[in-house]
């Protein structure tokens, strides 16, 4: 499993945490435990099956799991009281609330780039860009998917996730934002066919699955 979530990228099978490219740390338990709350997203767990799932076979304290859920917080800068990301749902257990997107392309979605079968594409100027299914980051660096050699473009500005026949645009705390038909993208959005969006001096025009064929290169 390979989750998006505002700036993270959650891989399960990695056992890694990243957020805008940079790793972030949590305990083997800390980790488990956002796990196993993204894999039932939006439903609740409750404390009793938490702990039996992240402490199997183990007697822990009643201060165990929330010490934990705390460590996910400070990670992911999240707020108990104004909750972002993991609810707590009082007397019962905890949730995880935020709008996330499940990678179908998993671990091997770095070797699909290269062909690309989502039929999604952006067309900057001239030139049609395939998406590959699951995670596509636009910015300056040249290892992006996308890269557009701008000052005016963070190293990691945006990402697109490719999921089935859906894509969503997400801005990555970039310096100079994303705007999407003229806004500025605030947390996920979903595109449609034709949307345009301006990432520093580019303007990349989204072509969608059943369109993208339609398109004439230069």
């Amino acid at each position: 499993m390979k989750v998006h979530f505002a700036t993270f990228v959650f891989d399960e099978a990695s056992r890694d945490l990243r957020s805008a490219g940079q790793r972030v740390s949590l305990s083997p338990q800390a980790f488990d435990l956002l796990g196993l709350l993204l894999r039932v997203r939006p439903r609740a767990l409750s404390k009793a099956e938490l702990r039996d799932r992240v402490w199997p076979d183990t007697v822990v304290g009643e201060t165990s799991l929330p010490r934990v859920v705390g460590e996910i917080r400070r990670a992911l800068g999240d707020r108990p009281d104004q909750a972002s990301f993991v609810r707590t749902v009082q007397r019962f257990g905890y949730a995880f609330v935020g709008d996330a997107v499940e990678d179908v392309g998993g671990a091997g979605s770095e070797g699909a780039r290269g062909s690309s079968s989502t039929g999604c594409a952006l067309l900057w100027g001239e030139r049609l860009v395939p998406l590959a299914a699951g995670e596509n980051v636009v910015g300056r660096d040249p290892e992006c998917a996308v890269a557009i050699p701008s000052g005016l473009v963070s190293r990691q500005h945006a990402r697109i996730v490719v999921s089935g026949e859906r894509a969503v645009l997400h801005d990555l705390g970039s310096k100079n934002g994303t705007l999407l038909r003229g806004v500025r993208v605030l947390g996920n959005v979903e595109l449609a066919d034709g949307d345009e969006i301006r990432i520093g001096p580019a303007l990349l025009v989204f072509c969608a699955p059943a369109a993208g064929s339609t398109r004439t290169r230069g």
